[in-house]
């Protein structure tokens, strides 16, 4: 059953038998301002979820930026710990409704695994309709047969974005808060200039939402019309690669297929002074 890319707390709640299905908790904490989710791991998890990392077992410690992607071989290794295996239906979701389970998403299409969905709304949906919860676990005892295999086009890197900044086929789409985009306020994290990519076009991830839940296709379908043509390459970025994620959710659903992401994002492009800011 290809539960992919979307599933709502119904359709879930009704296949939640299903002997190869796998939930797993990808809340990173708040950043930028957010709202404190009002439950979290461990305290409280959909019933059987495992833990998905992002920022210690799905990160690279080595590249010196945040949420770097891991190589193919690590993630291998960090997923089959999880207990996942080649034929799984993974559901992933976080404790702000729709924030970082988007980025779990696109790491696995990534890795060639299909069988991913985002739980639209994610724990506060699910919590608000009395659905089965436990307190979060990790008491895997046998390793899944997960296999990774790279599909290298869905992340860019700095080169190629500053490339598309001239080229009219590409468009970059910058995640973050317009108040972070224009810079007229500091970034979160320390050290970084303010302002945005230029020739970069700002659509904050938080438009693309009602209530933790994205707007539905025809909405979305409308939001990235009014700024990009059918035909461009989609480049997302955002503030360290995480939200960007989201706009490639929203893209996808929507219908649009040239999609990226910039791994580095803000914490990379606003580091370094060689770079042009818009």
């Amino acid at each position: 059953m290809d539960i992919s890319p979307l599933i709502s707390t119904e359709s879930l709640a009704a296949i939640l038998n299903q002997t190869n299905l796998v939930f797993l908790d990808a809340s990173m904490p708040p950043v930028g301002g957010m709202a404190t989710p009002e439950a979290s791991w461990p305290d409280v998890a959909i019933k059987g979820a495992r833990r998905f990392d992002l920022e210690r077992d799905f990160s690279d410690h080595n590249s010196g930026l945040p949420h770097t992607m891991i190589s193919e071989q690590a993630f291998q290794q960090a997923a089959q710990a999880l207990g996942i295996n080649k034929d799984s239906q993974i559901v992933v979701y976080d404790d702000l409704g729709l924030f970082s389970a988007a980025r779990a998403w696109w790491m696995f299409k990534a890795m060639g695994h299909q069988q991913v969905a985002v739980l639209d709304g994610g724990l506060p949906k699910w919590l608000r309709e009395n659905r089965p919860i436990a307190r979060g676990e990790q008491t895997l005892s046998v390793n899944g047969n997960f296999q990774a295999k790279a599909h290298l086009d869905y992340f860019c890197d700095v080169n190629q974005v500053l490339a598309a900044t001239e080229d009219k086929t590409k468009a970059v789409l910058d995640a973050r808060a317009a108040q972070r985009f224009l810079g007229q306020v500091a970034e979160p994290r320390p050290g970084l200039r303010s302002g945005h990519i230029p020739n970069s076009i700002n659509l904050p991830f938080t438009q693309l939402l009602a209530n933790g839940q994205l707007l539905t296709k025809a909405e979305l379908k409308e939001a990235f019309s009014l700024l990009v043509n059918d035909n461009q390459q989609l480049i997302f970025s955002c503030g360290s690669g995480v939200t960007a994620c989201v706009l490639a959710l929203a893209a996808d659903i929507a219908g649009y297929h040239e999609l990226t992401v910039y791994d580095g994002s803000w914490a990379e492009w606003g580091s370094d002074a060689q770079l042009p800011i818009g």
